[in-house]
């Protein structure tokens, strides 16, 4: 297959559609892109939801000129250079592919499908020097993340050693009552999925690469498909140790990351977003004061953000390189999950790269795993928006 991206130059005007008109494509993705139109050459031309009616809404809220309720035409009539995707999982796949063989980049909004089966036909729909497909991981793109990584790989902070990664949220009977939410074909998986997919990204992020997982998982209150709780312990090729919890059944809602390094732990608690003050580094004994000051100086404060995120993948589209969060760089979340589900439903310890085709959770989460897999097949839906 042949595809030939559309990227703009520095001062070309980029032209963008937005997929799924939804709560995040208007409080997060149409934000975003409309501090950036003021800040360079960007339009957003277009938006697609197979409701005509919240289309247009959408488009007359954002100043957007063209509604449309099939995602094909609107490719063939608009000719987007960047398409952002916001709507379920299950369709991801289908129409982040049509966006990519029509030529358009793809910014597509976590969880970034059902499968790594699905994961695969994306890359394989990618081409060199684009367009890509990028994932929605806005919280490895703050401030804070970023000078944090930096310590981590100059090894300042010495080796990690320890580390908590905790997804602690509450959701209710009245978030399960939606007939689609804590279902495997709809919503994609359980809390680790959907809810701690991102402080997991960013625990990768900092750590690299993952060897080996053990998990548990649990149906502890909700009548669902998929768990509402989930923990795990994780084994990094620098040998560094981690748990990672991720629950809906918690009042006292937190996210945080916490990881213990020779000579400092680092401590980030949030919620759902952060801001420099809400990291914290405390030096072992013996640091000397002036050090362990430099490195709580984080610099100019810039929140985790869909805005931070996009900024450079735009820049990465002007230059025709492929963005952080895609490729390999945005498979290796999904491939953690997936593990962290095998290794729940057959009680086995995992290691990274053993989730292949042939195995039955390259292809579905729930693995078919008796108790877990949906009771009935799975249709597979094609939609236009």
């Amino acid at each position: 297959m042949c595809v030939t991206s559309r990227r703009g130059s520095r001062d070309e005007t980029v032209r963008v559609a937005v997929v799924g008109t939804g709560a995040i494509a208007r409080g997060s993705h149409l934000p975003a892109l409309a501090a950036l139109a003021a800040e360079q050459p960007l339009r957003v031309v277009a938006a697609v939801d197979v409701d005509a009616d919240a289309a247009a809404a959408f488009c007359a809220d954002g100043a957007v000129p063209h509604p449309y309720t099939d995602l094909e035409r609107m490719l063939d009539e608009q000719r987007p250079d960047l398409v952002t995707i916001c709507t379920p999982p299950r369709f991801h796949r289908d129409q982040t592919v049509a966006a990519l063989r029509a030529g358009a980049w793809v910014w597509c909004e976590k969880p970034p499908c059902p499968s790594l089966a699905d994961f695969d036909a994306i890359e394989a729909a990618e081409a060199e020097g684009g367009p890509y497909a990028s994932i929605v991981f806005q919280h490895r793109f703050g401030s804070g993340a970023r000078h944090v990584r930096g310590l981590l790989a100059e090894q300042t902070l010495g080796r990690p050693l320890v580390a908590h990664c905790q997804t602690t949220w509450y959701r209710g009977t009245d978030y399960y009552s939606a007939p689609w939410r804590g279902r495997w074909h709809s919503e994609g998986g359980g809390p680790a999925m959907g809810h701690g997919i991102h402080q997991m990204d960013l625990l990768l992020d900092l750590l690299g690469p993952w060897s080996q997982i053990s998990a548990m998982a649990g149906r502890l209150v909700h009548d669902i498909e998929t768990e509402d709780v989930s923990t795990a312990l994780i084994r990094f090729g620098s040998g560094a140790l981690a748990t990672v919890v991720n629950s809906v059944l918690s009042p006292d809602e937190v996210s945080r990351i916490r990881i213990d390094c020779e000579r400092a732990t680092v401590e980030l608690t949030h919620l759902y977003g952060y801001r420099n003050a809400d990291w914290h580094i405390t030096p072992a004994p013996g640091v000397n004061a002036e050090e362990a000051s430099r490195w709580r100086d984080f610099g100019a404060d810039e929140p985790s953000s869909h805005l931070a995120q996009l900024r450079g993948l735009l820049a990465d589209l002007r230059a025709g390189r492929r963005p952080r969060s895609s490729g390999a760089d945005g498979r290796r979340s999904l491939e953690l999950i997936a593990a962290l589900y095998k290794s729940a439903f057959t009680g086995a310890t995992v290691r990274a790269g053993e989730i292949a085709p042939g195995d039955p959770y390259y292809t579905a989460l729930h693995g078919d795993a008796p108790g877990w897999a949906p009771e009935s097949p799975e249709p597979r839906e094609v939609v236009a928006g």
